[in-house]
């Protein structure tokens, strides 16, 4: 008995320290020194940016001026996204979090994406979000189940990290704003539509064909529609190159 009781000791702190260090694996890593300004012109490649020599740094590393102050004009799903990372302020680096500020026209989304990298949480300054998220399969009953929630101005929620999540304003005449957090310097963007249909060199149709259970030439024309980047955005009815809509012999609305 004594032996088994530490053999399930044994096995539950194994399982303890396993979910501890998936936890701790889960975010940027925690900074040892008091910070890490990136050194944008090293030649050096690492896992972040290698730190500036700690007597060339002065207050513009941590500082961007003006950086979240005003709307900005939204793109073809009527958003537009002005993240804050390391890449606009150095200071940033090996501290785990950034900032953005995400403008909604009227019935404007942003649409279905994941942060590969950070957990968000969203607080609504102006409007009203209808927002969600979607989880991973579960083992039981092995489906991905649907959160979501209507949000006014002041209301916070929280998009847990790598989970698809979108924010859709519901109002047909009034504009939204919100400010997210994200907990990393980096915390990346796959925007599920982009990522899918507008990928380069493309995923075959006959892939996305078989996986979406659809014609193949629904999929040419969803592929059609994600060719041409506009504005930093794909999709939504970009033009694209007439070589391309000839040799799947579809037509685009624009």
């Amino acid at each position: 008995k004594d032996q088994m009781a530490s053999s399930s000791s044994f096995l539950l702190l194994a399982v303890l320290l396993a979910l501890v260090s998936w936890q701790a694996t889960a975010s940027d890593p925690s900074p040892l020194q008091d910070f890490c300004v990136a050194d944008m012109n090293s030649p050096v490649r690492v896992n972040g940016f290698v730190c500036k020599n700690p007597m060339e740094v002065n207050a513009d590393n941590f500082f961007k001026a003006a950086a979240l102050d005003k709307p900005r004009v939204t793109n073809k799903v009527g958003s537009n996204v002005t993240l804050i990372n390391v890449m606009q302020i150095a200071g940033l680096n090996t501290l785990g979090i950034s900032i953005a500020r995400i403008d909604y026209a009227p019935l404007g989304q942003n649409p279905p994406h994941t942060h590969p990298r950070a957990t968000e949480i969203l607080t609504v300054l102006e409007g009203t979000l209808y927002v969600g998220f979607v989880t991973s399969n579960q083992p039981a009953p092995n489906r991905n189940k649907f959160l979501s929630k209507v949000l006014n101005k002041g209301d916070v929620f929280v998009f847990p990290a790598g989970l698809i999540h979108f924010q859709f304003n519901p109002n047909p005449h009034k504009p939204a704003v919100a400010i997210a957090a994200l907990s990393s310097q980096n915390p990346g963007a796959i925007t599920i539509a982009n990522a899918v249909f507008g990928s380069d060199p493309q995923i075959s149709d006959d892939v996305l064909a078989k996986a979406f259970q659809v014609e193949k030439n629904t999929i040419d024309w969803l592929q059609l529609l994600y060719v041409v980047p506009i504005d930093g955005y794909q999709g939504g009815g970009a033009c694209l190159g007439l070589g391309r809509v000839a040799e799947i012999g579809t037509h685009v609305v624009h």
